[in-house]
């Protein structure tokens, strides 16, 4: 069942919020904003299902191939409109992963060559210094998981 407060489930919910692409299943959504060149996320939007599912790992068989004829549909016409010199595509799934719209959504992000972040990754973020989780110490994997086996 679809959330009233969803602005993935209701994309007029967001006044500059707009359906691009549909089928069946999913919707490719953008704001006004990304249609602007030159701008911050130029292009970018997000894939999502029609239906309310809070993550990724709660998609059917068949939302899974609608987002994926939609993220080809999506890259054809950003490349057309954008021209891209490549892509970051992504879920963010939890608050912990950044996740704030609690409706799964796949972030399709347009990278440029004369961007400022040009050549930084997903992974940029996640690799730097200010990410280190405070007070954990190398865990010994071996030993945490006879530990885990052991409680059972």
């Amino acid at each position: 069942m679809n959330s009233p407060e969803c602005p993935f489930c209701y994309p007029s919910l967001i006044k500059n919020q707009q359906i691009i692409l549909e089928n069946e299943k999913a919707m490719f959504l953008q704001l006004e904003e990304a249609k602007e060149p030159g701008r911050s996320l130029e292009g970018a939007g997000v894939i999502v299902t029609k239906a309310h599912r809070v993550y990724p790992f709660d998609l059917t068989d068949g939302e899974w191939l609608a987002i994926k004829d939609l993220l080809q549909r999506a890259k054809n016409l950003i490349d057309e409109k954008h021209v891209p010199s490549g892509y970051n595509i992504g879920w963010n799934s939890g608050e912990a992963a950044g996740q704030y719209i609690m409706h799964a959504h796949l972030h399709v992000l347009p990278r440029y060559e004369d961007e400022q972040m040009r050549g930084k990754g997903i992974r940029y973020l996640f690799k730097h210094a200010l990410n280190r989780r405070q007070g954990k110490k190398d865990i010994n994997l071996a030993a945490a998981r006879k530990r885990l086996h052991n409680k059972k």
